[in-house]
């Protein structure tokens, strides 16, 4: 969609705060960080809010992956925005569409889709002092005041460096793209990886196709997912039972912060129970000892994100489902060929390889002071300051942002806090009238001094493993404290650590 903007919103208009006017706010994806914004900060008084949406839908990664047996890992009332809890979940645990559809329902409860615009890619970003000019796929231009960006993590599908990899004869797709038009009834199928979502995708196809093969590289640990469908009755109790939900979402909360948060930061008697409970999950569901000496990982429980799947391990004793753990050659024409020189002959092939989880925003092309751009400041590896903002990037935020808290944990209930922080520091810009507000370069080096040191303790990086958290530094790219403590960060921000100006700052 090209956009019809108003000429003055094309000029400089000086420093919004001092100048008594509402500040014109962009927001890059509406997915659930992106919408929360949209309604919080019109919530709190902000209303000229613009979103930019590149794809046709509203959604984020719960409109790109829509493939086989995908479901969420954090439990459905946690998984869900405070302000807007869902009597109505059908599952402990939901599943995409149903994710999709309460995002949808919250967006036009709100009615925060008359600011989002779809089709509408913002491909380049660059800070005149005090403002930030935008340009769209579609070459408009446009200049805001200040920059959120809710572009999320699992954005960008990871492609897997395997020689021949687009010479398959047959169908291929990565998970984030999935073909709905082809249905794989009787087909011979192979999928590499073997993360969470490819448990999800074996378990749920195993029983339709002909024969499955799966390419594992590393072997992951798993723990049973807690599934449970939701009586009308329990439903009709969540509904007008005062306190219930928020009852059940301060629960699931906690469960989940105080037994594997705390088991990946340093809390051995923890970590022993989670690795207790995935070796026994293991041992029971896998009878047969020469495979599962071959699911079995050689790093502890805690050094990924956990997988909760009760399908997969009962899928790869199917009679035609085989797990592969030779190494893969290339991918030839008739399909995979492994160290042993087999060929593997497939009529579809599934890449479950992830994301490449270090492009953020990239590649939109963020300027910042001095042409300074992100991707250079990137360089080593991605880094923010409190995992929201960037010396030399003023009126720049960003939500889930680098060194984030990930992990088993709701990220809509961080990025919430988050919306919150961003809002608190606008707020502060209106109170003083001040043009640019950026963190301070020695508040920004010691805090990631503070979490570089301290993430070395987790078992994220002494767990013996090569997880999606490892940045381009080995380091693991995560929140290396309790997510409470983040919370309290983000809902009192000490605004000692930022540098507010009443004048723009030269740039070049």
């Amino acid at each position: 969609m090209n956009m019809s903007v108003a000429r003055e919103h094309f000029e400089p208009a000086g420093a919004w705060a001092a100048q008594g006017r509402q500040p014109r706010i962009a927001i890059i994806g509406a997915g659930f960080s992106g919408i929360g914004a949209l309604i919080k900060l019109r919530k709190q008084g902000y209303t000229d809010l613009t979103c930019f949406e590149k794809a046709e839908k509203i959604g984020g990664t719960w409109r790109d992956n829509h493939y086989p047996g995908l479901s969420c890992d954090v439990p459905s009332h946690f998984y869900s925005y405070s302000f807007e809890p869902n009597p109505d979940w059908t599952h402990r645990f939901s599943y995409g569409p149903e994710i999709w559809a309460y995002m949808n329902k919250v967006a036009d409860k709100y009615e925060v889709k008359r600011d989002i615009h779809l089709n509408c890619g913002v491909t380049d970003l660059k800070y005149l002092g005090p403002q930030w000019q935008l340009t769209t796929e579609h070459g408009d231009v446009e200049i805001f005041d200040l920059v959120i960006a809710a572009t999320g993590v699992l954005v960008n599908p990871a492609y897997p460096a395997i020689k021949g990899l687009y010479s398959f004869a047959g169908l291929q797709w990565h998970s984030a793209r999935w073909r709905d038009d082809v249905s794989l009834q009787g087909k011979r199928v192979g999928i590499i990886g073997t993360g969470s979502t490819a448990c999800q995708i074996v378990g749920a196809i195993a029983g339709e196709v002909a024969h499955l093969d799966v390419f594992q590289r590393t072997p992951h640990w798993l723990n049973a997912m807690p599934q449970k469908k939701y009586s009308a009755t329990w439903r009709f109790m969540l509904r007008w039972v005062p306190g219930l939900q928020l009852a059940i979402r301060n629960f699931m909360r906690w469960l989940m912060e105080y037994t594997f948060a705390r088991a990946t930061l340093g809390d051995e008697k923890q970590q022993q129970r989670v690795q207790d409970a995935c070796e026994a999950f293991l041992q029971e569901q896998v009878p047969d000892p020469e495979l599962r000496a071959r699911l079995t990982p050689d790093y502890k429980a805690t050094c990924k994100r956990m997988i909760m799947c009760s399908d997969y391990y009962p899928a790869l004793q199917q009679d035609n489902v085989a797990l592969i753990t030779d190494r893969i050659a290339e991918i030839v024409p008739e399909g995979v060929k492994t160290a042993d020189d087999k060929v593997h002959e497939l009529d579809v092939l599934l890449l479950a390889t992830g994301f490449k989880v270090s492009d953020f925003i990239l590649p939109t092309r963020v300027t910042g002071e001095n042409g300074l751009e992100l991707a250079e400041f990137w360089r080593d590896a991605p880094r923010a300051h409190r995992a929201l903002t960037f010396p030399g990037f003023p009126n720049f935020f960003m939500l889930e942002g680098p060194t984030g808290v990930f992990g088993n944990t709701s990220l809509i209930d961080i990025s919430e806090h988050q919306i919150a922080c961003v809002i608190a520091i606008i707020d502060r810009m209106k109170q003083e009238g001040v043009a640019v507000v950026a963190p301070k370069q020695e508040a920004y080096e010691a805090y990631n001094r503070a979490m570089s040191r301290d993430i070395g303790k987790s078992t994220w990086a002494t767990g013996g493993c090569d997880s999606w958290y490892l940045d381009a530094t080995g380091t693991p790219n995560i929140y290396p404290w309790l997510p409470q403590r983040y919370r309290e960060d983000m809902l009192n921000p000490d605004f000692s650590e930022y540098r507010f100006e009443q004048l723009p700052v030269a740039v070049s």
